[in-house]
């Protein structure tokens, strides 16, 4: 069985904004084909992390070095997005092929009929016409996942991707996800529910503002890291 490759490398790396350090000295790495949870208490700097490897935060120190970054694609936390935009649900999805046709030129055949699967796989078939405004919370999530399948990247990194979604929804986009992680793309994905990620993702990074354990799943989100990442963060864990 081949080794895995590495994806992602972080060599003592630090983010954060102006003065504010929000996740200090963190190395590790990222392999292909792996199924990931960053988990910590709030305030633990997972979003800042993803926002790093997405490349929208340059490093205040360290280095992050990513294999084809240009293969990535990043899905924000639901409330940093502006439903009130005047945009179709198609439109939203077809933004995900810009790599492949440039932001001017129209789809071909070939990625409408991309546009209509990806609707499809998220249970969206017949919704190309409606405005995102007019959507439910599960609904936009579903929209997203299915821009996200547009992308066809070989990374996938997803900020807190069940927040505002029922249960229902939740469990068809876990499907997704290990769907994605079936056919070897490399997925990293902000959580909270501890339940959600000892049930679905093998590998977990566990964060308080510094890196307090990564590896198996089962052997990072011990009594003892949990307690270690309370009490680093000074908050309740969610």
């Amino acid at each position: 069985m081949a080794t895995p490759k590495m994806v992602i490398s972080l060599d003592q790396v630090s983010l954060g904004w102006r003065d504010k350090v929000a996740v200090r000295d963190v190395s590790g790495q990222f392999m292909q084909g792996g199924l990931y949870a960053l988990a910590g208490p709030n305030g633990a700097g997972k979003s800042t992390l993803l926002k790093g490897l997405a490349g929208q935060l340059s490093p205040l120190k360290g280095r992050i070095t990513i294999d084809s970054p240009q293969r990535l694609a990043f899905l924000p936390q639901f409330g940093e997005l502006d439903r009130s935009f005047p945009i179709s649900v198609y439109d939203l999805v077809a933004m995900g092929a810009w790599r492949r046709t440039g932001a001017w030129r129209g789809l071909d055949e070939s990625e409408h009929q991309r546009v209509y699967d990806a609707l499809c796989q998220v249970g969206l078939q017949g919704f190309s016409e409606r405005a995102i405004s007019t959507l439910s919370g599960g609904q936009m999530q579903r929209v997203l996942f299915a821009r996200l399948i547009m992308h066809d990247a070989p990374i996938l990194l997803l900020d807190e991707p069940f927040s505002a979604v029922d249960k229902a929804t939740t469990d068809d986009l876990l499907v997704l996800l290990h769907r994605w992680h079936q056919q070897g793309r490399t997925v990293i994905v902000v959580l909270h529910d501890l339940h959600t990620i000892r049930q679905h993702f093998p590998e977990t990074v566990l964060l308080a503002g510094q890196l307090v354990a990564w590896g198996d799943t089962e052997t990072v989100l011990t009594a003892e890291n949990l307690h270690m990442a309370r009490h680093l963060c000074e908050g309740d864990y969610l």
